[in-house]
């Protein structure tokens, strides 16, 4: 979805940060490009320097046997928000995840969970960063931490890294 690099509240409204909103909004453009998130109702949202957002719905196609959502939901919902909070540092390069490590807390039994990603440590080869998972009822359902590397692949030469266009 375009944004409105100017609307109240955008990273043009922080001082020093103009420069970063462009990045953050492609970051937004490379998530939505993405095959494999084509697969599921999400949204990510940069909402600050080393900060993003993802909006998840979790719905039965993603439930194990039991009838919640199986690990591998819980692991991309975090990895993503972990890895796009650490690449708002990171304006060049495509970052590669090397390490991850999750808690899971509670059982997913469905509907929209927010996948909250805060940058910790690092900017020049690996970066960490953590990132945890809130339900409807606004329970924790898991956390995790990861470590992630720059690549060799230039983010420009990424075709959904581009800014989209601003909304009249």
């Amino acid at each position: 979805m375009p944004h409105d690099l100017t609307a109240p509240g955008s990273p043009e409204d922080i001082p020093g940060t103009a420069g970063a909103g462009l990045h953050w909004r492609a970051l937004e453009s490379l998530y939505a490009s993405a095959p494999i998130n084509h697969m599921f109702r999400s949204s990510l949202e940069i909402t600050g320097e080393g900060r993003s957002r993802i909006v998840f719905l979790v719905e039965p196609g993603s439930f194990h046997a039991a009838g919640a959502a199986h690990g591998t939901i819980y692991f991309k919902m975090l990895d993503d928000a972990a890895f796009y909070a650490a690449n708002t540092h990171v304006t060049d390069r495509f970052l590669l995840t090397t390490s991850f490590n999750m808690h899971l807390s509670k059982p997913i039994k469905g509907g929209r969970i927010v996948a909250e990603g805060r940058w910790v440590s690092g900017r020049r080869r690996v970066l960490v960063a953590e990132s945890w998972l809130v339900d409807e009822d606004g329970d924790e359902c898991g956390r995790g931490t990861g470590t992630f590397m720059r690549s060799r692949i230039a983010l420009s030469s990424l075709p959904g890294y581009s800014i989209p266009p601003v909304s009249a």
